[in-house]
């Protein structure tokens, strides 16, 4: 049944990493339907690899009314017995999947099940089909801008699989005030990220040119943006952090390292440069000016080849030249950025299709994954084993208990063993590489 016009609204986020809890609890808010009454939002966290510290959490700014960690099976647990309206799925595509498959099981005789909402994080550059087709299942597969949403629905119709779930809207998490001109001191900023490029001595080259940037224009101030500290993860492994190297290097007075909210730090930016980061549809929205590098070539490997027809791709050498990019308004607005006003109603449809789906006589169907024991017999057992789930969704025997909520004990060895896990991809992991190349 849709919920009432005397309750709230009862939404759920299931997240693994930093950035998909600030895209999966900011597009929970963009998407709620109208309601008397604020929604509740409750989130969880995936335990794994990247589940973010709590400082992670508190620099991406997005607040819940709870928040915990959970298993596969325990988040499962939830959702058989809690009336939740919306859900919503910001994990890798395995993840969801799985969590498709398991919520199909527990909630198989149920009618009035919560519509189901997933999607990306930023830019899709790699891995389109993959990807798709484990997130679909969902009732809604949100595409962040009109280019995604064409291309979404190709995929599936590709594969003889159901499209209506594809709904165009835009990255939930933009907005800020349009740039208005040059701050003092003039402010150059390099968005960081964590696995592109991902060897050291591209990393090196990147932040070799950012210090020189910096001795080149004494004026100004150059900020090295950094997504995690070292020991933390990210949605992506990080095996050479920027902090790491830039310990090597003499730098200018005019060179920081910063963290926090990068809404904050667009604030005070008059130059957004980044090899393929979300940042830069971040900043192309509030019209700053914004480079994506070609200094490392424009490949699908970096994920800058998505800029291509930008107007925003250039190199250092260009930067430190005094180059100021222009961006294509075309490419722009087919990005789902919005820079021309129109953001305010970029989510409409989305919010519109859960009303109608709360709203349905009888409830709503069963999930219907594309994937299942007989169209990917060969895969998807493996994908949902990584989750300890069946094929049939169901629990395999030896899953992490659902019924309960872990000991003291066990908290403090899962925060070590996951310590342990984030100094060898940092520190030991770099070493045997090397040591094999000897």
């Amino acid at each position: 049944m849709p919920p009432s016009n005397t309750k709230s609204l009862r939404i759920a986020v299931l997240a693994d990493s930093d950035t998909r809890w600030k895209w999966g609890a900011s597009t929970a808010g963009r998407v709620a339907p109208a309601a008397p009454a604020a929604p509740v939002l409750d989130g969880f966290l995936l335990r794994g690899r990247a589940t973010p510290t709590p400082r992670q959490l508190a620099e991406v700014g997005v607040r819940a009314d709870s928040l915990r960690e959970v298993t596969a099976a325990e988040f499962l647990r939830v959702m058989a017995r809690e009336p939740y309206d919306v859900l919503v799925l910001a994990l890798v595509g395995g993840g969801v999947q799985a969590v498709l498959h398991g919520l199909r099981r527990v909630w198989e005789d149920r009618a009035d099940r919560p519509v189901v909402v997933t999607g990306y994080v930023g830019v899709v550059y790699e891995k389109l089909a993959d990807g798709l087709l484990l997130r679909h299942g969902a009732d809604l597969v949100l595409a962040n801008s009109r280019q995604d949403a064409e291309r979404f629905r190709q995929v599936y119709e590709g594969v003889g699989a159901d499209a209506s779930s594809v709904t165009e809207v835009a990255l939930p998490f933009l907005g800020g005030a349009p740039y208005t001109g040059e701050h003092d001191p003039y402010t150059v900023v390099f968005a960081a990220q964590p696995s592109v490029p991902d060897t050291r001595r591209d990393r090196t080259y990147l932040l070799e040119r950012l210090v020189r940037h910096a001795r080149l224009h004494p004026g100004r101030e150059v900020l090295l943006k950094l997504r995690s500290r070292p020991g933390e993860h990210t949605t992506h492994l990080e095996e050479l952090p920027y902090q790491k190297l830039a310990q090597r290097l003499d730098l200018p007075p005019n060179f920081r390292l910063v963290y926090g909210n990068m809404g904050e730090v667009l604030d005070r930016t008059d130059l957004m440069v980044t090899v393929s980061s979300t940042a830069a549809l971040e900043s192309l929205h509030r019209r700053i000016p914004t480079v994506v590098l070609t200094d490392l070539g424009v490949r699908e490997a970096l994920g800058n080849h998505h800029f291509v027809g930008s107007g925003c791709l250039a190199s250092w050498d260009q930067l430190d030249a005094g180059h100021r990019p222009v961006p294509d308004e075309e490419w722009v607005a087919r990005q789902g950025v919005a820079a021309d006003g129109r953001y305010a109603s970029a989510f409409d449809a989305a919010r519109d299709r859960i009303a109608e789906l709360l709203g349905r006589p009888g409830g709503r169907p069963p999930l219907a994954p594309y994937y299942t024991p007989e169209t990917a017999p060969g895969y998807l057992p493996g994908v949902l084993a990584r989750h300890h789930l069946a094929p049939d969704g169901s629990l395999l025997p030896g899953a992490p208990a659902a019924d309960r909520e872990p000991g003291p004990v066990r908290q403090i060895v899962r925060r070590a063993a996951r310590g342990a896990y984030r100094h060898g991809v940092q520190r030991v992991a770099p070493v045997i590489r090397r040591m094999g190349e000897l």
